[in-house]
């Protein structure tokens, strides 16, 4: 039966035929393919931070009264900037089709590649020497603008690959699938697939005997041949390790890169690969959500806001501390055990807001209207300042600035059983602010629903963490009206 330019091929012999009458499309005037895709966005990249180092010289001269003797120096920065970020560009896999599909993204991924390309750069310079006279303004303004211009350089390539997909003129990989049909229905491959840069071409069904085995894939072999394809997927039932070998005999004397199709349980994991740990081989299905160099990096961050946070808080601390002692009698502070990460309990510090200090098997949530609250910790409820003191667990290390919020034992006791995906919160370790939080899942927990929707969030964050991702957080957390929802 064929669909469009997608055959699925059930009589061996009617393969080859079919290919015959279907030759490979051959490209019709001018493609780009995915070298050249990567060389133009390389040399975006360079041109833009090129440009913002000659902008950032001449808006010294407009605007600071400074002098033009700065121009070769302020090249020079640029020059080394930009090289070091193509370098760790290219290292990354960053220059390719798929990593452009998001316009929306760019900035995410231009932030740490900036920041790590001028940070080692201006280690480069400081080794060197050659940056002493360039001044520390200059470089300030250089960061700003030099983010800006990649940034928006890079949104330009996004708006060129689209047009360029749109009109065909973009080199797509040639896919074909070769395996049981209830395996290759099971693949659900698009029509045509444009935004990811491939396009299926051949689907080849085998018969479920071994007497036809090697007559099918001879069969197969030819018709890959007649089209021109550049990568095979092999849909075959890992349970046949005696079919998937033979596939992958005749197929390895194709120049084509052979895969694995992933089915049955293992059908939803797009990032799996093989893992080598000491002298056993495997198949990654779940990793940690950061890696050491993210552990160290979040860290850093994290050490570096908190410190200079209580550091800027202290006499609030001071006056906040002597005003819950002089409303009601009790500690200022309010120490209550939570779940960290991997599910390790900690206390975690608050300002004491009720007159009730619940710890135990059974805690009641605050609800609208509560009648322990105290006047004051209605105030600093509405503010979150109750929330500030936990700046101490995260110079302890048992929080982060930014994470899922942690649950009293109890509450986590109860919904570790009702939901299955509740414990993955405890992968990363908790934040005193979250991406639940900044998105309005704040408050009260009235039925299975909330916790769901806030565990929604809380999840997409634990998949989907990035060091920009936490600067939006904190941001939101500070000027979004949804963060403040449902507080009381």
């Amino acid at each position: 039966m064929a669909r469009g330019h997608l055959q699925l091929v059930t009589h061996p012999t009617l393969a080859v035929e079919r290919a015959r009458r279907s030759p490979a499309r051959r490209a019709v005037g001018w493609r780009l393919g995915p070298l050249g895709f990567g060389y133009l966005a390389a040399c975006v990249d360079m041109v833009a931070i090129l440009i913002s180092a000659i902008v950032t010289v001449a808006l010294r001269v407009a605007f600071f009264h400074g002098g033009l003797a700065g121009l070769r120096t302020g090249f020079d920065v640029g020059v080394v900037v930009a090289v070091l970020v193509v370098l760790i560009g290219l290292h990354n896999g960053g220059y390719t089709a798929v990593k452009y599909a998001d316009r929306a993204g760019q900035f995410a991924r231009a932030f740490p590649l900036w920041n790590v390309g001028m940070l080692a750069a201006l280690a480069l310079g400081v080794a060197m020497r050659e940056i002493e006279d360039f001044p520390r303004a200059g470089l300030a303004l250089f960061y700003v603008v030099g983010f800006a211009t990649l940034v928006g350089g890079r949104r330009v390539v996004c708006d060129a690959l689209a047009a360029l997909q749109a009109r065909g003129l973009i080199a797509r990989r040639r896919v074909a699938v070769v395996g049981f049909e209830d395996q290759i229905e099971e693949m659900r491959m698009p029509e045509d697939s444009v935004a990811d840069g491939a396009e299926f071409v051949c689907r080849f069904a085998l018969r479920e005997t071994d007497a036809s085995i090697l007559e099918d894939l001879a069969l197969a072999a030819a018709a890959i041949r007649l089209h021109r394809v550049d990568d095979v997927f092999v849909a075959l039932p890992w349970s046949r390790p005696d079919f998937v070998e033979s596939c992958l005999a005749a197929l390895a004397k194709l120049p084509v890169e052979v895969h694995l199709a992933l089915g049955g349980p293992l059908r939803g994991l797009r990032r799996a690969e093989v893992a080598h740990v000491g002298s056993v081989s495997g198949l990654t299905l779940t990793r940690q959500p950061l890696g050491r160099w993210q552990q160290i990096e979040k860290r850093a961050f994290d050490l570096v806001i908190a410190s200079l946070a209580l550091l800027a808080l202290s006499p609030l601390f001071l006056v906040v501390a002597a005003a819950i002692r002089w409303e009601s009698k009790g500690p200022a502070l309010f120490r209550q055990k939570r779940y960290g990460l991997n599910q390790e309990p900690f206390r975690i510090f608050k300002f004491r807001t009720m007159r009730a200090m619940d710890d135990g098997r059974v805690v009641k949530q605050a609800t609208r209207g509560d009648v322990r609250i105290t006047r004051l910790g209605a105030w600093l409820r509405r503010l979150s300042i109750d929330e500030l003191p936990q700046l101490f667990n995260v110079l302890i290390g048992d929080m982060s600035i930014v994470g899922p919020r942690p649950h009293a034992l109890a509450h986590d006791q109860l919904y570790v059983d009702r939901l299955a995906a509740y414990s993955r919160r405890h992968n990363v370790k908790p934040g005193i602010t979250g991406w639940a939080q900044v998105s309005g899942h704040r408050g009260e927990i009235a039925d299975d629903g909330a916790m769901l929707h806030r565990l929604e969030h809380d999840l997409y964050y634990v998949d989907n963490w990035s060091l920009w991702l936490d600067v939006k957080i904190m941001w939101l957390t500070a000027f979004s009206r949804l963060t403040h929802k449902n507080v009381y």
